[in-house]
């Protein structure tokens, strides 16, 4: 992979960002994904943004490496403070890290989202979180994608601004996602349904307290909605 070519997991999340769009890159390790959009023609102006010296120092090098030093500022700075308010981002991209920390990027620095309209995040693990940031904030999931790289599954989210309610199992599963529930969607909830009734088969085997019992309860009450929709 490269700022010429992306991996799959990368080339998705630049497949959202908009035409011309003002983007911001946060946690951006080589800057290949800012570098890649400016490339391809897709925006003008970006920002990369690294709280860990030594991805800083690789994304400034790959972006005097493509000689984009006028249309992308690398900045070293914790999340969202990587954006001023002069640079006006109207796109973030967030990849490559979990749910949680990525919405508590998001929460960090809430002016860093200042005229912002579309959020475009790649959670590895436990999505759930950005969905329910996207509710608290007035943020909605415009858009989805599932898709499965070196054997590893990853779904990217896009967020832009209003509300829409989601049910709990829109929640977890994500509506377009299960709308679609295309092969890698099948594969992801298959394997997870499986962990659950290993963990299932762990509760047995543990003193049947009130506490234990109502988690035996939901993981039931969870199989069986996730079953309904694969099925």
């Amino acid at each position: 992979m490269n700022a010429q070519k992306l991996s799959k997991r990368l080339a998705t999340v630049a497949a959202f960002v908009p035409q011309n769009a003002v983007v911001a890159d946060i946690g951006s390790d080589h800057a290949y994904l800012p570098c890649y959009l400016v490339n391809q023609g897709v925006v003008t102006t970006a920002i990369a943004g690294e709280v860990v010296k030594g991805p800083y120092d690789s994304a400034c090098h790959e972006v005097q490496r493509e000689q984009l030093q006028q249309q992308i500022t690398v900045r070293l700075a914790n999340g969202l403070e990587a954006i001023h308010a002069e640079d006006g981002v109207t796109a973030i991209t967030i990849a490559g890290m979990g749910g949680p920390l990525i919405a508590s990027i998001l929460n960090h620095y809430p002016q860093g989202l200042d005229g912002v309209e579309r959020l475009i995040l790649q959670p590895n693990i436990h999505a759930i979180a950005i969905r329910e940031w996207a509710i608290d904030h007035d943020f909605m999931i415009v858009d989805e994608a599932i898709i499965k790289e070196d054997g590893k599954i990853y779904e990217i989210l896009v967020l832009e601004r209003g509300q829409k309610p989601l049910s709990e199992l829109e929640l977890l599963l994500g509506e377009k996602l299960m709308a679609e529930r295309n092969d890698v969607f099948v594969e992801k909830w298959t394997h997870e349904i499986a962990q659950w009734h290993t963990v299932l088969k762990n509760i047995e085997k543990a003193e049947q307290t009130a506490a234990i019992l109502a988690k035996k309860q939901q993981l039931l009450t969870q199989i069986e909605a996730v079953e309904g929709v694969l099925a």
